[in-house]
């Protein structure tokens, strides 16, 4: 008899799985249609299409594209349709509703508040919509019959001059909401040691951190985040696979960062089809996450952007089980990589751990044996 923790789950069980998600851009997770109601309301006029199905096509085209013009382009219409109380507090109420739908019991959400300005909001005041999104969000979800928890993440861009400025105001939301900071953007050329003031204040402050590195630039920046920034997190961190020498034989021999950062834990926020659709990887059996899993690092799956890359975690999931063979123990497995991770504090971490993602794992492992009874009583009756 086997167990089904030695099969590949099927989707509606990946579905029904408790999962943690750290890595997930608000402004890049919001509803087509929700994008057309805001414009609508707003009067913006800049939308390639005005038919939800429609436009969900062209964001996932755009980012399938290649080109980093129209990648770009994508998040110009989501952050268009996010400058008012209004619309950031329905897109985050929206978020913390259809991660709970997808089996997400813990996530956290990032975003930039600076890129929400235009239209007159302050810094304080995009914080606290979103805030009050999330816990709508959370509120809905518990009266549908699913449980969430949603921490934001406050992102500066790595190309501004804001860094310090976005850290303090993490800071002093950090028992409202916010459980930590981000920079985010483009790696070439804008390298996180621009903003060691904002990581030395956060340090200071006994305060979170996680760096978008290793994702397009490679070793130099996945070093820099860590020796020099101090992240505790990475995200991404896929080019990490560059410091490690895969022999014919199929022996392993790490180099110094990547022991370094498998010695240390360092949680890496991988995000499959994202890596592909901007080259990070070629497939998803290429993906370095399949290696990262048989080493033991400390390997998470994440959405990174789920409107342009038309994903869930659940699909996610299923991606990594197809290539991998992946079984319930292997999510499992992620998923406590991922709860372990999270910035909030290590007593909700454990309880999170042992009180709803372990249960919720045993008792999908569990139903291969219900279904072995209720076959075996089946024949049972027929040879009767």
């Amino acid at each position: 008899m086997t167990s089904q923790t030695a099969s590949v789950p099927t989707p509606d069980q990946i579905s029904r799985a408790p999962k943690v998600l750290l890595h997930d851009h608000l402004d890049g997770g919001l509803r087509p249609g929700t994008i057309i109601d805001i414009a609508r309301d707003t009067g913006y006029e800049g939308l390639p299409e005005t038919e939800a199905d429609k436009l969900g096509i062209w964001f996932r085209e755009a980012a399938d594209s290649g080109s980093l013009e129209r990648y770009l382009e994508t998040f110009a219409h989501t952050c268009a349709v996010m400058q008012t109380r209004d619309a950031l507090f329905r897109v985050a109420a929206e978020c913390a509703e259809d991660l709970a739908e997808d089996g997400v019991v813990y996530a956290e959400v990032r975003y930039a508040p600076e890129q929400h300005l235009e239209q007159g909001l302050t810094l304080e005041e995009v914080v606290e919509a979103v805030n009050a999104g999330f816990r709508e969000g959370e509120r809905l979800a518990r009266a549908n019959g699913h449980r969430i928890r949603v921490g934001a993440l406050l992102t500066a861009m790595r190309h501004a001059a804001r860094a310090l400025e976005i850290a303090e105001l993490a800071n002093s939301y950090r028992d409202s909401g916010v459980v930590g900071f981000d920079i985010a953007g483009a790696e070439a050329g804008f390298p996180p040691t621009r903003h060691l003031d904002a990581f030395e204040y956060l340090k200071r402050e006994n305060n979170h951190f996680t760096i978008h590195a290793g994702e397009a630039f490679g070793l130099p920046s996945i070093w820099q985040a860590l020796q020099w920034c101090g992240a505790d997190r990475l995200g991404h961190g896929v080019r990490i696979i560059d410091d490690i020498e895969v022999a014919d034989d199929g022996s392993v021999k790490l180099g110094r960062l990547a022991s370094y950062v498998r010695d240390k834990r360092i949680p890496l926020e991988m995000c499959p089809t994202s890596n592909l659709q901007t080259g990070a990887a070629t497939s998803y059996a290429d993906h370095p996450i399949g290696l990262l899993r048989k080493l033991h690092f400390r390997a998470t799956v994440n959405t990174d952007n789920r409107l342009m890359s038309g994903t869930s975690m659940s699909q996610e999931f299923e991606h990594l089980t197809n290539a991998f063979g992946y079984t319930l123990d292997d999510m499992q497995w992620f998923t406590v990589n991922a709860m372990k991770s999270a910035f909030i504090p290590f007593d909700e971490r454990l309880a999170m751990i042992n009180d709803v993602i372990k249960p919720g794992y045993a008792e999908l492992k569990s139903e291969w044996l219900f279904q072995q009874t209720a076959t075996t009583s089946g024949s049972a009756i027929a040879g009767g």
